[in-house]
């Protein structure tokens, strides 16, 4: 699941207001699955964890998403309209987190993380297409130490960088994360990434260039 954002127009005022696009897509072809890919959009006037909710409503599962902290509810033993849902948090979030301080800093710690990054993806490589169980005993064998070292890599990283420098925050974001960017080692049927579904909304996001606004919160749930 991922969001963007849409203008839409607030009536009285004259000016426009942010609203929110939202993608729920499956895609099983990366394990060989057998149903069509398939996405569905919503609207809702906030970024808000309330509205995926709602729009859950009736899923249990596996949820693939990027780090919005209103997923985060629906984690809880709280959460309206279902049992818990475990999050799967996506590593090409964590890359871009890396690659940030990188293109600006030319950090050497970053290019590290980097370069673990890209050994994850190798297996992905060549795990693409087949069975769950294949994918996930691939994972296991190869992928779970990698991203074991990666963690350690990661804590030892506290005793060298401020947490308030730039890389610091991508260490501390990327640590936030640790326990759903770890879910794709248990579950064959899980990416390792959300790219997919954020290509699905990219669409959306160029579309801003062409049309200005929604003319009011109906018409983007239209």
């Amino acid at each position: 699941m991922d969001e963007t954002t849409a203008s839409v127009l607030d009536p009285g005022r004259g000016v426009t207001k942010t609203g929110y696009l939202w993608a729920l897509a499956r895609d099983d072809r990366p394990w060989g699955g057998g149903d069509p890919p398939g996405v569905v959009y919503f609207y809702a006037p906030g970024r808000a964890g309330e509205n995926a909710e709602t729009f859950l409503t009736g899923f249990d599962g596996i949820l693939q998403v990027d780090g919005n902290i209103g997923y985060n509810r629906l984690t809880k033993p709280s959460r309206k309209g279902g049992a818990p849902i475990r999050v799967a948090h996506c590593w090409a979030h964590a890359r871009r987190k890396l690659k940030e301080v990188f293109d600006r800093d030319g950090s050497e710690i970053a290019a590290e993380g980097l370069r673990r990054i890209v050994e994850l993806y190798a297996v992905e490589a060549y795990i693409r297409g087949v069975s769950p169980g294949q994918r996930l005993s691939a994972r296991q064998a190869r992928t779970a130490p990698l991203v074991a070292a990666f963690g350690e890599w990661l804590q030892a990283q506290r005793r060298k960088i401020s947490a308030k420098s730039r890389l610091g925050e991508k260490r501390t974001y990327i640590h936030n994360h640790w326990d759903g960017l770890q879910t794709f080692l248990t579950d064959g049927r899980v990416e390792i990434d959300s790219n997919r579904v954020e290509n699905l909304i990219r669409p959306i996001a160029l579309n801003r260039k062409n049309a200005l606004f929604a003319g009011h919160d109906e018409g983007g749930i239209a």
